[in-house]
């Protein structure tokens, strides 16, 4: 297990930082951890590099804060094996932080702003990023499968038309539900982060950040594209069940007239 002693706050003395979220699997198992001196415990924040720290997230991302790229590649080796279903190009989320007591929370010239480096803003941070990694995965994920309701539209006026298979249909359902398990029971992307308990000066921060990276607003426009796949791949599903039944109903009403014709040579025949 990683170590309790109490650590320093390593970024003090800098002037800017370099900060990285990656979203690199399904989940992280943190109990079983066991690199690096735990800074706190809610989220799980560790020191990692010479003077670096990272906060990890069990729904899978990892924050990587002041760490050189030797750092980050060794650090990331040796987080691999508690990963479950890692990505093979884990969705990224990269700034740089500079001082500026005046604007936190703002992004100016390409650079996010903290009144300070202290640990708590750090957390806050991290969590609107971790949040927005995971957003920007499965915006690209839902747009690929949104893609296919165009052609599946225009299919339904053509009955010769190629449709979408059942089970790729309910493979689709099924994709939507978790995506929105992630988002709500997991993520839980739009509540606020629990240590804004013990740090309410920092709800106006997190709220900036929040804004900044338009989290509610891509949550929403996600939810309802999500809402609009499921309803299609229900709704190909009800056709595809109807037509099904359709052809059942023609198939016995074959039968029935060929039960009939058959009664009707026996009688001749006699």
């Amino acid at each position: 297990m990683i170590s309790d002693r109490p650590v320093l706050n390593p970024f003090d003395s800098a002037e800017t930082l370099d900060i990285r979220a990656l979203f690199l699997g399904q989940r992280i198992d943190l109990q079983l951890l066991n690199s690096g001196s735990k800074l706190a415990a809610d989220p799980l924040s560790v020191t990692a590099g010479e003077q670096g720290c990272a906060v990890l997230f069990d729904y899978g991302v990892a924050v990587l804060i002041g760490l050189s790229p030797v750092e980050e590649a060794r650090f990331l080796n040796d987080l691999n094996p508690l990963v479950e279903a890692a990505f093979s190009n884990p969705e990224t989320e990269a700034e740089t932080l500079k001082l500026d007591a005046e604007n936190p929370g703002k992004a100016i010239k390409g650079a996010i702003l903290l009144s300070d480096f202290s640990l708590p803003q750090l957390q806050i941070l991290a969590d609107v990023l971790a949040k927005s990694a995971v957003l920007a995965y499965y915006e690209v994920q839902t747009a690929a499968v949104f893609d296919l309701i165009e052609p599946f539209a225009a299919s339904l006026r053509n009955t010769s038309g190629r449709r979408l298979k059942g089970d790729a249909l309910l493979k689709q359902i099924g994709d939507n539900l978790l995506i929105q398990h992630k988002m709500v029971g997991r993520v839980e992307i739009i509540d606020k982060p629990e240590m804004l308990w013990e740090h309410p000066e920092l709800d106006r921060l997190y709220l900036r950040l929040e804004d900044e990276y338009e989290i509610r607003e891509r949550h929403t426009a996600l939810e309802r594209k999500l809402a609009l796949v499921s309803l299609t791949a229900e709704t190909a599903l009800e056709l595809q069940h109807q037509n099904t039944s359709l052809r059942l109903e023609w198939y016995v009403v074959i039968l029935i007239v060929i039960e009939v014709l058959l009664s009707l040579y026996e009688l001749f025949i006699q």
